[in-house]
């Protein structure tokens, strides 16, 4: 085998023989901790994407990984089968953070929004009374829950829906924000409305306020579900533990996924009330990986670290100089900025460059981010970052739209 040395020898193995489902940027990490990533020629960088807020405490927060080395003394897997000592204290942790009674842990984020679904279908024929094969879930234009073929059913991004058909039946899609746009799609056989409090995939596309207090009553009054996929939005990412929250809603189910495992292990986790979650029964939904011993350990240590409130608090806190810093490029570059505690989307010119290309001159400037549709890029540090940490992110895309609109 040839011994790989720089990043091109690792992109040109990773090419050769791993499926193109992704497009990097052309850096092959070699080492990270906290915010900082460095590269396999030595180069360093700050992670201003937080793989997606799977990394929200930083790479390889010393507390989660003691806790991880803990629990690998111990035991790593049981199956369901058998009962294991940190499954009860994870569960028991985390529903107390989410004020919910039951938590029913899962690998993936799309697993947790898979299980949801399955939740609110079978409430509605159990609980609800809705015709065997009828029942309805209401979801938003623009969504991003997953990739599975039932999820990407109701997706509109052509490249996440097309050509994987047949589809699965029972979505009706409305457009996100729209209040009055859901209430008309209710029907007697509606048992759910599953919506992101704020779209990443889509750019962190914030609602009007008030959208979501107004889903919550009208779920309530319709005798509907609401779900809230918090697994990018959630666990501090917004400055406060769950997106909903910043309104004071609190929906039926949480999806919760991403910053659960830490960024060391895969761990989702579907959180709501007895009276809706009992209708999963021994037997009925279940994983050979969900809620073994390691990720619970690791969550129950994750659990730990928010329950103290002071990363929440931190994204809170920035949120206003991060906002300041970006709307200051508006009209310089820079279309429109949307931000949310420690969460960002930045609308390139795009005759300036796309997002990729973007990203590409951010990762020259010594930061990593990420594009999405087109010219938007996405920011979501790390929640341990410090107000001088931050404004090096905001001064490198300062930096980036200066250069090429004096090369326009």
């Amino acid at each position: 085998m040839t011994e790989l040395s720089t990043n091109q020898d690792f992109i040109d193995l990773e090419d050769k023989v791993a499926a193109h489902n992704y497009s990097p940027l052309p850096v092959v990490v070699g080492t990270a901790e906290g915010i900082w990533v460095t590269d396999v020629e030595g180069n360093r960088y700050l992670d201003a994407l937080s793989g997606y807020s799977a990394l929200n405490f930083g790479h390889r927060h010393p507390g989660l990984i003691q806790a991880a080395k803990d629990q690998l003394d111990k035991s790593t897997l049981t199956s369901r089968a058998f009962h294991n000592d940190q499954l009860g204290p994870f569960c028991e942790a985390l529903a107390t953070l989410l004020g919910k009674d039951m938590i029913l842990p899962m690998n993936t984020g799309a697993e947790a929004v898979e299980t949801a679904l399955k939740i609110a279908r079978k409430w509605g024929y159990r609980v609800k009374g809705v015709a065997a094969g009828q029942a309805e879930i209401i979801v938003m234009d623009g969504n991003f829950h997953g990739r599975t073929t039932t999820i990407i059913s109701f997706s509109d991004d052509p490249e996440a829906h097309d050509d994987y058909g047949p589809y699965t039946p029972g979505f009706v899609s409305v457009p996100y924000g729209d209040l009055a746009a859901v209430e008309a799609a209710v029907t007697d056989n509606t048992v759910a409305v599953l919506v992101e409090p704020i779209q990443g995939e889509q750019g962190v596309m914030i609602p009007k306020e008030g959208f979501l207090p107004g889903l919550r009553e009208l779920c309530t009054a319709k005798n509907v579900l609401m779900i809230a996929d918090e697994i990018q939005s959630g666990l501090g990412r917004t400055g406060t533990t769950l997106a909903c929250g910043y309104e004071g809603v609190e929906a039926d189910i949480y999806t919760l996924g991403k910053a659960l495992g830490g960024g060391i292990v895969p761990l989702s986790a579907v959180a709501a009330n007895a009276d809706v979650m009992n209708v999963i029964t021994p037997g009925t939904h279940g994983s050979t990986f969900g809620g073994n011993p390691l990720a619970a350990a690791v969550g129950k240590a994750v659990v730990d670290l928010l329950a103290t409130g002071e990363y929440q608090a931190n994204a809170a806190a920035l949120e206003g100089q991060f906002r300041a810093d970006l709307e200051s490029l508006v009209g310089k570059g820079v279309v429109a900025v949307r931000v949310r505690g420690l969460w960002a989307g930045v609308d390139i010119d795009p005759d300036l460059m796309s997002g990729k290309a973007a990203c590409k001159a951010l990762a020259k400037n010594g930061v990593l981010a990420k594009e999405t549709h087109g010219a938007t890029i996405r920011l979501a540090p790390p929640l341990t970052i410090t107000s001088d940490e931050l404004k090096i992110i905001t001064d490198a895309v300062a930096a980036v739209v200066t250069e090429a609109r004096s090369n326009h």
